[in-house]
Formats: structure tokens, C-alpha cells, sequence
């Protein structure tokens, strides 16, 4: 799984030949990628079948749907610190379907009932059956089963909801799209039903996409009325990435404001383009829908072609066929800054050879030979998977296609590929994975190919679908069972279950390398880390190494972060898993006064690290879950401590604590620092902000061991500028003044503890207030009379794990 552009040099196996030698362990070929993949626990099993095309999809925040005949279940990846537990840590959450079946609007309600009735009774057999037999017109069923389930899901880019992150947009299986977020951990919200907004907008333009179009027929003849239905019954919708556009102020500003677009692919071949302000919050949001006619009869599938060339941006939206046929629609962007798109369509494939597009794929790559960024299309054909190239050079575009055949000896059913190398994986209802990793030649490309057969790591199954994670590291299929014996099995149980894609070394390797610096943008690479130490139960000595060094070279805080993370699952990992139950009294300790007990009494030093002893006081609570309790951490732990008493176990959790509450202190001091230079930019000598900036300032200057010119300096100023005037915060219990002698909390005189805000160190006086993903820590909600600069911060994720707050 690892450097993709290692084997450039070597040569490309005859074509087919791979396939004969698909049993052999490893092709001579593929030996410089092998790839094993290893089961991931758990399996989550589905409460329903899984239904429609690509039912699973892994969202950029690690959220992955699946679609199934009663709802979309949505698995949430954690990287969480707070559980010692070695399996995946996933939160579960669903979409339910509608209850009612939806009803596409062709035209007044009266007039569309006597027209059904019309249909119904026609001694023309050819409408009369079409008409019973056709789902879109009847998806109720009558005699037919109704029609439940979800048809297709797709998610939005990162930043589009109201906590900035993903949405999700939902088809079922009757035609009702609608797009959903999620924005209290349990339960989802439905934002709009686009199916219906598209239905008034149709039948306010009397059924004309064109002001010059010729006037529609009447709703009673049936080829209308088919083609009243068609024009609104979606296949597939996709997202495109987020874009600025320029929204001009009551004062004739301007301001950038994100928009993103997601396209409505119809079953007559039009496409909507429905453009949304961010972050999206409902109909209020919605600042245009164009149509486009494809020409494209029996379309299938949809992807956007994003390209960025010398800084201008080009996009347009490719389009496939069931009949085969795949080309590129130019897209023209009102208002959007810096897009391009082209002059007509290209065609990519034009043969009508009957081949159905399922699946496409559109990946941005760099192309080391012509020195320019280029797009690698890959879909998928029947059994074939069919790739084009496109660059742009000075003599126009640039089209390279082809086939990669003898992957699959039955039909692809699901297609998922990893962004930010290019591995495309492929797979086929047999249980048969193929990973692709492109390897750019000296002209187009061509493809290294290896098989994974799931039989290997989950016995005979078959497969439903496929996703990989968003940095790579897993890939979730849907199974069911798998023939035994020759027989196929009686009862079907779908389950969605992970397996590794990269080794532990890839994935720090991969952290440590990272563009994005943040935690919760790669908790798939986090959690390979996390299950390596807490198997292990130390941290390996190479990444030990590597991050000092990134850490003295670069001033970047990621690294602490990484840091920090790193510590506390080594804390996890060493904690012992409770011998018995935790709900057993124990007679032993009956007798202990509470006030000698320890831990009850709260010193100084426990406020001081309050989370951290409450995080692993939980801790010990959790570590039950998923281990098995005969084979206990006891006996690992004894041998890898020096004498084999208990002691040197307890020296060194405190000596891992003391190192995490170090590293916590730092980010403390590195994020106050930020608030301050804030605080110095935006404010007026005399003005108060809701920022206690003389406590903070204090602070940070009561450590005599903690020196650092830049904090210094920016003290002295801000002190210059604020004079003699404190601000002091007041309880707003008793009225007294709150010290600032604690960044997480503050304690005033007559006792009243308040948390502190861990975004502006402001005390949170209210009853609500955010946490972050992990329970980290916690943040206040924005007030009306915030400036903007506070609204700023108070939009920044966690300072210690990056997780965004709610």
C-alpha cells in the first residue's frame, strides 16, 4: 500500500496475464505492493439488507453510510483517548426513511388523480401495463410491494454544515432527495426536501426548462406525462467542493462567502445544479438551481471534474450511460471567483457497446514527467474498468484512454478510491477485491493491479460494497455469508466490516508528513496508531524519535498535539482491566475513612489536573469494554516492569502523567498567546472584551521556569495599552471576583467553580456551553454582542485533539 511511484520504472505485465495468475500469492509483477490486510474488530452488523447502488460511502469527518430498505445507518470512527478498549470505536446513528411514499408533481392534484385513473383502465395494453408496471408513477405499489428504502447517499465536502462539517444528501428509493445533518450527535435533521422544491419550480414554468420552449403537451396524453416524471426522478446526485463566492454588503463591500453546488442527475438526462450558501441551515440557503441537458439517454452515473491549471480553476460534470457512452459537461458558475469551464463537451468514451457505467471516480493527480497537475477518471464498465487522463497543456486539452480488463471475472458492483494517492479498489459480488495504483509513463499511465480476496481474512463471503477511509488507512465492506459446502445460505445477515489497508509504519509515517495538521481530519491513520500501542503497550522508539525531531525543527503545535495523543493512549494502554465487575461491592475497603481515601480530598493538585485524573479514572471504567477479562493487561504489565512489583507500574503513570500534563501546558500557553495577539489586534485601550486578558497575561508570566521572548513582548503591550485597568471577571453566584489561577477552571472565593472556556479562557457562567468531540474540553456559544474576531475564535476546533466542537 505504500510510495505509489516507486515501481514507475518497472514493466507492465501483459494484459490478462494477471488474471491467470490471480491465484498465485504473489504475481511477479505486484511483489513491490504487497498489500495485507488484516480484519479490523468489530463487525457491525445491519439491522436491514443494504439497498440500492454504492450503498456504503466514507465521508471526509469519518462518518460512513450505508444504505438499507428501512433507513441509512451511519457508523461514526473515534479516535478516543479516553478508552483503552483495542477495537474500533464507532458511534451509531441512522436516518430513518420516510413514512410516506413520495409523489412526484406532474400537475394539480385533481388532474394528476383522473389521469392515473385514465392510465389505469386504457384497453391499450402498451399503457395500461407500462403505467401499473412503472415504479416512478406508482411507487406506493397497489399491487406491487411499496418501494423502501434508499436508493444512493453522498456526502458534502467538509465545512457545509452548521458545526462545519459534513452533510448528507439522501435519495430513496420512490424519488424523494433530500439533504440531512447532523448536528447533536444523535439525532439527524432534515434540512430541505429538494425533490419537492424541484416539483413547484417545474410546475410554476408550466413544465419548460427554456423560456422558448415550445408549450407542453397535455398532461392526459401518456408520453407526457412519462416525460413529466422523468424530467424529475433522480438517479444520482453529487457534491462539488467548496467555492467562494463574492456577496456585496449594504455598505457596498464585498465579502467571500463559501458556497457549494450539489448536481441532480435526472432520469431524462438533465442535470440540476443547485447552489447553496454556507453554512447550509435550510431553504434560506439555497441561492440558485440551473438546469442542463446532458443529451445523454439512459444516464447512470455522475461525478464532478474539479482541475486546477496556472491557479484557474476548471470544472464541469462528467456523465455516464447505461449504454456505455461517458462525456463531460461544461458547467458555467454565476458568481463563483476564478472558475473556468470548458467551451463544449468532451467525449470520453462514445461507444454505445451496451457496457453499463456503474460507478466514476474523478481524481486530482500530479503528473511527474510533464510537471503539470492532471485528472485521472477511472469507471467502472461491467467487469472492465475503463480510465482516461486529462491534461492540459498549451495546445489544449489532452485526452489518454483506455481498459484495464481481466480484474474481475463477474461484473464490478462497487468502485472506491483513496484521493490522495490515486489507488482506486475494485470490487466484484465474489468476495474479490482488486487494488489499482496508477503509474504515470512517459505519455498516460498504466496500472499495477493486485488481488485481495476477502475469503482470506473473512471467510467465504459475499460483497456488497466497498469505501476507503479518507486517508487511506481501511477500507468498510458490506457482506453477507458466503456459500458453504456448494449451498448458498439460508439467512443473509449484512454487516459492515474494516480491514487495514497500511501498516502502522505508513500511517505514522503519513501522520508525521502530514499537509492537513490536524488530528481529526486523519482518525483513520490515528486509529492504526492507537490499536499498534495499545497492543504493544509502548510507543515505538522511530516514532518516539522522529516526532522530537519535528518537534524541535518546526514551531507548528500539530506535533504537541500528535504528542499528546501519543501519551495518552500509552497511558491507556498501561492501565489495568478491572478483575471483576465494577458494580460489585467490594468488602475490603469498607472500612477506609472517606477523607484518608485517596483521590477524594481535593488538593490543590487534582483541580490542577482535573481532566486528566477524572480521564483516566473513566478510563479504568472503560478499559472492560472489549477486553476479554481472563487475559488481563496483569501479566504483560509485570513483565515489562523492572522488579515485577506494582510500584514501578504506578511510578510510571505518573511519570506519563507529568508528561501529559506538560504537553497540555504547552498548548495552553501556545493558544494564549494566539488569544492575546487577538486581543492586542482588535481591541481599544479602554475598551472590555469578554476576554479575562489580565489574567491570562498573569498567567502566563506566573511560571518563572517558562520563557519566551514572544509572549514577553506581546504582554508588555498589551499591558502598556490596557494601563491600570483590570476587568476582572465576577461570579455571577456572590458577585465575587475570579481569580485566573487555572486555565481549566476558575474558583472564587466563596467556592463556586465555573469551567473555563478553552477557546477565550472566559469563565462559561451559563448552563450551556459546547463540548468538543472527545470531551476534551469545553467552549462557550457566541453572543450577539461578540465582534467578529471572537465569533472567529470561538469557531476553532479543540486546542489538545483537534475535534470539532459542539
Amino acid at each position: 500500500g505504500g510510495g505509489n511511484m516507486a515501481a514507475a520504472g518497472r514493466e507492465e505485465p501483459p494484459l490478462g496475464l494477471e488474471s491467470v495468475a490471480e491465484e498465485a500469492p504473489a504475481a511477479a509483477a505486484s511483489a513491490g505492493f504487497r498489500l495485507t490486510a488484516v480484519r479490523r474488530e468489530p463487525a457491525v452488523r445491519l439491522q436491514h439488507g443494504a439497498s440500492g447502488l454504492e450503498p456504503l460511502a466514507w465521508s471526509e469527518d469519518h462518518r460512513v453510510s450505508v444504505s438499507t430498505a428501512r433507513s441509512i445507518a451511519v457508523l461514526e470512527q473515534l479516535s478516543d483517548v479516553h478508552s483503552g478498549g483495542q477495537d474500533m470505536v464507532i458511534h451509531r446513528t441512522a436516518v430513518p426513511a420516510p413514512a410516506n411514499a413520495c409523489l412526484l408533481k406532474v400537475g394539480p392534484k385533481k388532474e394528476v388523480a383522473e389521469c392515473k385513473e385514465k392510465f389505469a383502465s386504457s384497453v391499450d395494453p402498451t399503457v395500461s401495463q407500462t403505467f401499473m408496471l412503472d415504479r416512478v408513477f406508482n411507487p406506493e405499489g397497489k399491487s406491487l410491494t411499496p418501494m423502501r428504502g434508499f436508493k444512493y447517499s453522498s456526502w458534502s465536502p467538509l465545512g457545509c454544515d452548521a458545526n462545519g462539517r459534513c452533510l448528507l444528501a439522501a435519495l430513496t428509493m420512490d424519488n424523494r432527495l433530500t439533504i440531512h445533518a447532523n448536528l447533536n450527535r444523535l439525532q439527524w435533521v432534515q434540512l430541505v426536501d429538494l425533490t419537492q422544491l424541484y416539483g413547484e419550480r417545474l410546475y410554476e414554468a408550466s413544465y419548460k426548462l427554456c423560456k422558448g420552449d415550445a408549450p407542453c403537451g397535455e398532461l392526459g396524453d401518456f408520453p407526457e406525462f412519462q416525460r413529466r416524471h422523468s424530467m424529475q426522478a433522480p438517479v444520482r446526485m453529487e457534491w462539488s467542493g467548496i467555492c467562494t463566492t463574492q456577496q456585496v454588503k449594504h455598505n457596498n463591500e464585498c465579502r467571500d462567502v463559501g458556497s457549494v453546488l450539489l448536481a441532480v442527475l435526472f432520469e431524462n438526462g438533465n442535470i440540476a445544479v443547485w447552489q447553496f450558501q454556507l453554512p447550509f441551515l435550510g431553504t434560506e440557503s439555497i441561492t440558485s438551481c440551473n438546469t442542463i441537458e446532458s443529451g445523454i439517454s439512459s444516464p447512470s452515473v455522475l461525478s464532478w471534474w474539479e482541475y486546477e491549471h496556472n491557479n484557474r480553476k476548471m470544472s464541469g460534470l462528467i456523465v455516464g450511460s447505461a449504454y456505455g457512452p461517458v462525456k463531460i459537461l461544461p458547467v458555467n458558475l454565476k458568481a463563483v471567483k476564478g472558475y473556468f469551464t470548458l467551451r463544449q463537451p468532451v467525449v470520453l468514451w462514445q461507444e454505445m457497446d451496451q457496457l453499463p457505467v456503474h460507478s466514476i471516480k474523478c481524481i486530482p493527480l500530479y503528473h511527474p514527467y510533464q510537471k503539470c497537475s492532471c485528472s485521472l477518471v477511472v469507471a467502472a464498465r461491467g467487469p472492465y474498468v475503463f480510465w482516461c487522463l486529462l491534461l492540459i497543456s498549451k495546445a489544449g486539452l489532452n485526452v489518454h484512454n483506455s481498459h484495464v480488463t481481466g480484474l474481475h471475472s463477474l461484473p464490478i458492483v462497487s468502485m472506491t478510491a483513496d484521493k490522495q494517492n490515486g489507488t482506486v479498489y475494485t470490487c466484484s459480488s465474489d468476495g474479490k477485491v482488486r487494488q489499482l495504483i496508477p503509474i504515470f509513463t512517459d505519455v498516460a499511465l498504466k496500472f499495477e493491479h493486485q488481488l485481495i480476496k476477502l475469503s482470506e481474512v473473512f471467510g467465504s463471503v459475499r460483497t456488497h460494497g466497498i469505501a476507503v477511509s479518507p486517508c487511506g488507512a481501511y477500507l468498510a465492506v458490506i457482506t453477507t455469508e458466503g456459500m458453504a459446502n456448494g449451498l448458498h445460505p439460508v439467512n443473509k445477515n449484512y454487516q459492515v466490516q474494516f480491514v487495514t489497508l497500511k501498516t502502522f509504519e505508513e500511517a505514522a509515517a503519513q501522520l508525521l508528513e502530514s499537509s492537513v495538521q490536524n488530528l481529526f481530519r486523519q482518525v483513520d491513520l490515528t486509529d492504526l496508531v492507537r490499536w499498534k500501542i495499545l497492543k504493544d503497550k509502548h510507543v515505538p522508539q522511530f516514532l518516539q524519535e522522529a516526532l522530537d525531531k519535528k518537534i524541535e525543527s518546526c514551531g507548528s503545535t500539530y506535533f504537541w498535539r500528535f504528542k499528546l495523543f501519543l501519551l495518552r493512549i500509552l497511558y491507556q494502554s498501561m492501565q489495568k482491566a478491572p478483575s471483576e465487575a465494577m458494580w460489585r461491592p467490594s468488602h475490603e475497603d469498607a472500612k477506609i475513612l472517606i477523607s484518608d481515601s485517596p483521590g477524594m480530598g481535593s488538593t490543590e493538585d487534582d483541580q490542577e489536573e482535573g481532566t486528566s485524573k477524572q480521564a483516566s479514572k473513566q478510563s479504568l471504567c472503560d478499559t472492560g469494554k472489549g477486553v476479554d477479562i481472563d487475559d488481563t493487561a496483569e501479566d504483560s504489565l509485570h513483565q515489562s516492569s523492572d522488579t515485577g512489583g506494582r510500584e514501578p507500574m504506578e511510578e510510571k503513570l505518573l511519570e506519563i502523567q507529568a508528561q501529559i500534563e506538560a504537553v497540555e501546558m504547552h498548548l495552553t500557553r501556545e493558544h494564549m498567546k494566539r488569544v492575546l495577539g487577538e486581543v492586542y489586534l482588535h481591541t481599544w485601550i479602554t475598551e472590555n472584551t469578554s476576554i479575562p486578558t489580565r489574567g491570562v497575561c498573569d498567567f502566563l508570566m506566573s511560571d518563572d521556569g517558562y520563557d519566551d521572548r514572544t509572549a514577553r513582548v506581546l504582554i508588555g503591550h498589551i499591558l502598556k495599552k490596557m494601563n491600570k485597568q483590570t476587568f476582572p471577571e465576577h461570579c455571577s453566584l456572590c458577585k465575587e471576583i475570579l481569580p485566573f489561577t487555572d486555565r481549566r477552571q476558575a474558583v472564587c472565593s466563596n467556592g463556586h467553580i465555573w469551567l473555563r472556556c478553552f477557546l477565550t479562557y472566559q469563565s462559561c457562567q451559563s448552563l450551556v456551553y459546547r463540548r468538543c468531540l472527545l470531551h476534551d474540553s469545553i467552549a462557550r456559544h457566541p453572543t450577539p454582542e461578540d465582534p467578529e474576531w471572537i465569533r472567529r475564535l470561538l469557531q476553532g476546533p479543540c486546542t489538545f485533539c483537534d475535534s470539532p466542537v459542539f
